[in-house]
């Protein structure tokens, strides 16, 4: 099978030619399907007129795909107008490459072929198009798995393709570069938090000097919790939740959050109206859903859904009141997520405990949008004729 590594096209072509995840596009499909056939602009922003090709590289298209602890996701796109861009094709799989591992210290059988399934779905789809640039990463369940680089190298074998292992700070570096438009205008500090499968990466951002396009050097602290949805659940079962329960797991969590440099550098903001936190995970969007009473998920009503203190601690007890056949039977939760969500909804009350928020904004985008946007970036596809590449930058 023809390799698909990282940082090159279809072609072949070296990734310094003309390539780089949720929002703006279509809902989750069910579980194994593809995610989008196309879908509209990527950006926080409504999109109120209709998207403008990319002067420098109008049919570029750039590819993103994100293999983490619970989920296998793949976004590809072409860029807009600047900071936007225009999902050509999705696909997201939910694998639990993470199953175990909290036990084992490995990456099971079962769990492994549930992987290369999906990569497998993503492989075909990379390879139907004429793909600029393209980076392929994986995330927590590799990086402490004791087989993560032997399943890495088998990924390439079987599929063609070249996964990255990133660090626990690029993780972190890249859900800020996703979600960064969401951030409110005129705000003077937020918490950014990604609760994943095998881990949750929180970053501090100060933003009292003003507003700026490049959201990541505006961070003052951050850390990456060695616990996510998945390896929390399996620590204290994610079935039958009591309150006391849960309030363990709360704890396990704040204990994780109250020692990293920089923690406490918004101490002075939390809790005032400059202040907000900014979710992206399946914890936070499937809130955010319930929330709505949607009768189907549908991610252009949660990006970028506001929730209100008050409306956050409802949603949490009416989910922790729910019996598990309750929360299968949830629209928004099913079976796939229903024995995890309480353990997000614990560490999402691990994050609102520490750095209080009148506010919560919800992200439906990860990973895979700081993806593709750093690589747009990094191609000046946005640049202005004219300018200078330095100053593009800004």
């Amino acid at each position: 099978m023809r390799k698909l590594r990282r940082g090159r096209g279809r072609s072949g072509a070296k990734s310094g030619t003309p390539r780089a995840d949720q929002p703006g596009a279509k809902a989750p499909a069910p579980n194994g399907t593809a995610e989008a056939a196309a879908g509209p602009v990527r950006d926080a922003r409504p999109a109120s007129r209709p998207p403008v090709a990319a002067a420098a590289r109008p049919s570029a298209v750039y590819a993103a795909l994100d293999l983490g602890t619970n989920n296998c996701r793949l976004l590809m796109a072409v860029p807009t107008r600047p900071g936007q861009f225009r999902v050509v094709d999705a696909f997201s799989r939910i694998v639990r490459l993470g199953e175990g591992l909290g036990r084992t210290g490995a990456l099971s059988s079962g769990a492994m072929d549930r992987a290369i399934g999906a990569l497998s779905v993503c492989a075909q789809k990379l390879a139907a198009r004429e793909v600029t640039r393209m980076r392929l990463i994986a995330t927590e369940a590799c990086r402490a798995a004791a087989n993560g680089a032997e399943f890495i190298e088998r990924v390439e074998r079987e599929t063609g393709l070249s996964l990255e292992i990133v660090s626990r700070e690029a993780e972190a570096r890249l859900a800020v570069s996703g979600c960064g438009s969401l951030v409110e205008s005129g705000t003077r500090g937020a918490v950014l938090f990604d609760i994943g499968g095998g881990s949750s990466e929180i970053a501090l951002l100060d933003l009292r000097s003003g507003p700026t396009r490049k959201l990541a050097s505006r961070i003052v602290g951050w850390t990456s919790l060695p616990i996510g949805v998945v390896s929390l659940a399996e620590r204290y079962g994610g079935r039958n939740v009591s309150q006391e329960l849960f309030e363990t797991m709360i704890a396990d969590a704040t204990a994780l959050l109250t020692d990293f440099p920089g923690c406490r550098s918004l101490d002075d903001l939390v809790d005032t109206p400059g202040f907000h936190l900014l979710g992206t995970s399946g914890t936070v969007t499937t809130l955010a859903g319930i929330h709505l009473d949607l009768e189907r998920y549908d991610r252009r009503q949660v990006d970028g859904l506001w929730l209100t203190r008050d409306e956050t601690d409802r949603l949490v007890r009416r989910v922790l009141g729910w019996s598990f056949e309750e929360r299968v039977a949830n629209p928004c939760i099913g079976s796939d997520r229903a024995d995890l969500v309480l353990a997000g909804c614990a560490i999402l009350e691990a994050i609102r405990r520490v750095w209080p928020a009148r506010a919560l904004r919800v992200a439906d985008r990860g990973l895979r949008e700081g993806l593709l946007i750093e690589m747009m970036v990094a191609d000046q596809v946005w640049r202005k004729p004219g300018r200078s590449p330095r100053r593009s930058m800004e």
